[in-house]
């Protein structure tokens, strides 16, 4: 029996639900020398800003085992580029709806890009990062606050014209609470999860490793953690997820989707392995096989 791997976001059908996460896959243009992507449900862009954003000073790349860390600080050449320059290109290569990642300092930034990216015809999806710096609320991460949390879903549900899906950081005590917070705003979905805050040194120079001393940890060691977080949250609102963290075979697609997932992300895998998704999308027809599901879209929560 053929396999059916199509899932829906929001009345958004995806012909699988693997997709790139932001800030690993860049706009798409840098992985078609090694595969059609069009073979992916959908990508979410790099994270866009309202003005451009050069990011933060070098080295900002770590590796670290089971994973990296990296503290890229949203380069970017920000929205009117990304709407003038880059989306045109990304739609002569890839054919299917695509995610707009959108991060910003106050909720005015946040809005605006909104405003700016819901008119793209090929966005399906707005994914909102709350885990930047609140510039006007002490420096405090939007997503570390259920009241900060809710003021962004708030704002941009009110100029968005596409559904809203909110990326949660796991730097948190409670997550359950600010997914709440952001679905009682008018969320229309969730992502999650963002990356944990981690912090390599050099031994010899006897300073940290990353000039922005600290960075997120992503790769196969904070995939409990994902699968953790988002059982929690899909057990407590009732809007779809989006999993993400540590995801590296179609093995963890299947276990994320069962931790409560509607569709799954690939972050650090791109960096490792510039097929990663692909490969991933190959293999779950015979995983699939093996664990007796014949359409994704079946597997329920555990």
């Amino acid at each position: 029996m053929v396999k059916d791997l199509s899932v829906t976001l929001s009345g958004v059908r995806l012909d699988n639900p693997v997709i790139p996460a932001s800030g690993t896959f860049g706009f798409g243009q840098e992985f078609t020398p090694y595969y059609d992507i069009n073979i992916l449900g959908s990508l979410s862009f790099k994270g866009t800003t309202r003005e451009a954003r050069f990011g933060n000073p070098t080295p900002r790349i770590a590796e670290c085992p089971a994973g990296m860390l990296n503290s890229v600080g949203l380069q970017n050449p920000g929205v009117e580029h990304v709407l003038q320059d880059e989306l045109p290109r990304l739609r002569s290569i890839f054919h299917k709806p695509i995610i707009a990642n959108i991060s910003g300092f106050s909720v005015e930034d946040y809005v605006y890009a909104v405003e700016r990216l819901t008119e793209a015809e090929q966005v399906a999806i707005l994914e909102i990062n709350i885990s930047c710096p609140n510039v006007h609320g002490g420096g405090m991460a939007f997503g570390t606050s259920c009241e900060a949390a809710a003021a962004i879903t708030a704002a941009v549900k009110k100029v968005a014209t596409k559904p809203v899906y909110i990326k949660l950081s796991p730097n948190v005590t409670d997550i359950v609470s600010i997914a709440r917070a952001c679905e009682d705003a008018g969320a229309d979905g969730l992502s999650l999860i963002n990356t944990l805050l981690g912090m390599r040194i050099d031994l010899q120079r006897r300073r940290p490793v990353l000039a922005n001393v600290m960075g997120g940890y992503s790769g196969p060691g904070v995939f409990p953690v994902a699968v953790r977080m988002v059982y929690q949250v899909t057990g407590a609102v009732k809007i779809p997820v989006i999993g993400m963290g540590g995801v590296t075979t179609a093995r963890d697609v299947i276990e994320m989707m069962m931790a409560g997932a509607r569709a799954v992300q690939v972050g650090a895998a791109n960096l490792v392995n510039p097929t990663a998704c692909r490969d991933i999308i190959e293999a779950l027809p015979g995983e699939m096989e093996k664990l007796h599901i014949d359409r994704l879209s079946d597997i329920q929560r555990i």
